[in-house]
């Protein structure tokens, strides 16, 4: 069965050097991380970084040309791309469920070794109404804006969905700059208990997934500029917005549980 521009309905993927290549510069950049945590050598983790940044740069170029220029990206390849988002970012809150799991399995019941108390005896933590507050003020105003983006875009108003986006994009960015002077400024590390253990990896995570969807969300800018999306054609969007209202959810739990109650 074939569609009425001569294509098949179902996206048959050309043979592609990209999931090769990607998998080679993940495994580069995993190696390059343990040599560098282990032998202060950071060569490997450039050299990783470097060619993980050229494999997207040229498979998300492809996946652009196929749904913007190549008419692959049919209504039920389309259909197919937005289960798989779904089921993608489903995956995702199970990772982060594995978190809070661990954290309220610590906090409600605070062992001996660490004092009986919550937070652990000599942990001085985060004030939650300074830079924390501040953060989730940043990223739920990020959502109202990508929101409005979306919107925009819906509305075939480009000039606005271009100006709405990139606020979005400068948001992220300010939210993870603000993070990492957190991070600077903490007077706890990892190795600090299970409170260190559970924080930074909970909010290291969750930063690690801001700057994948700040990087989603430039993309999309990139792509917006070009004049990629229509109103009726912008899943690419779609998606980068979805993940990036999860990114927001997740930051609530985090800023309500682990900064807030838990501190």
């Amino acid at each position: 069965m074939t569609s009425s521009h001569g294509h098949h309905t179902y996206h048959l993927v050309d043979m592609s050097p990209w999931p090769l290549t990607g998998s080679i510069s993940a495994m580069m950049l995993t190696v390059g991380l343990v040599k560098w945590f282990n032998k202060f050598d950071e060569s490997l983790l450039i050299l990783g970084l470097i060619s993980t940044s050229l494999v997207m740069y040229q498979w998300w170029r492809d996946i652009s040309r196929e749904g913007t220029f190549q008419g692959l990206h049919t209504k039920i390849v389309v259909n197919g791309l937005r289960w798989g988002v779904i089921f993608f970012i489903t995956s995702e809150v199970l990772f982060f469920f594995s978190f809070f799991w661990a954290f309220f399995h610590s906090s409600l019941s605070p062992n001996v070794d660490i004092g009986s108390v919550w937070p652990p005896a000599g942990v001085v933590v985060f004030n939650p109404f300074k830079v924390p507050l501040l953060n989730t003020i940043i990223l739920l105003s990020s959502g109202a804006t990508v929101t409005w983006a979306h919107h925009a875009i819906m509305e075939s108003k480009l000039d606005e969905a271009v100006q709405s986006l990139l606020l979005t994009v400068l948001l992220g960015i300010y939210f993870s700059g603000l993070q990492a002077l957190e991070y600077l400024e903490a007077t706890f590390s990892i190795a600090d208990s299970v409170y260190g253990s559970t924080f930074f990896v909970a909010t290291g995570f969750h930063g690690l997934h801001v700057l994948i969807g700040t990087t989603f969300l430039g993309v999309c800018l990139y792509r917006l500029f070009k004049c990629h999306f229509s109103n009726k054609h912008h899943f690419g969007f779609e998606a980068a917005a979805w993940y990036w209202h999860f990114v927001d959810v997740v930051w609530l739990f985090l800023y309500l549980t682990i900064y807030w109650w838990g501190g």
